[in-house]
């Protein structure tokens, strides 16, 4: 995060929860498919959908925080402004 002022950081706690998260799930995803009595064909197409849709979905939140950052940038939101 950058150190502009008005913009909320993430604290250490939330990033640090958020990682450990992630690997969490990934790690519990490739023991489920690994551990699947299925043949490994199988296993393997299960483990590339599932490489695909997390690099899918990183691509998908960083485009989605660049347009929100981008129109921040044009019309400025101040919560207390009157209008």
């Amino acid at each position: 995060m950058s150190d502009t002022p008005g913009k909320p950081q993430n604290t250490a706690a939330f990033y640090g929860q958020a990682v450990a998260s992630f690997a969490v799930a990934m790690a519990a995803t490739a023991i489920g498919i690994y551990q699947l009595s299925a043949d490994a064909w199988v296993r393997g197409f299960l483990a590339i959908a599932v490489l695909y849709l997390v690099t899918s979905s990183f691509t998908l939140a960083k485009v989605i925080r660049d347009r929100q950052e981008g129109t921040a940038s044009t019309s400025p939101y101040t919560p207390f402004e009157k209008h």
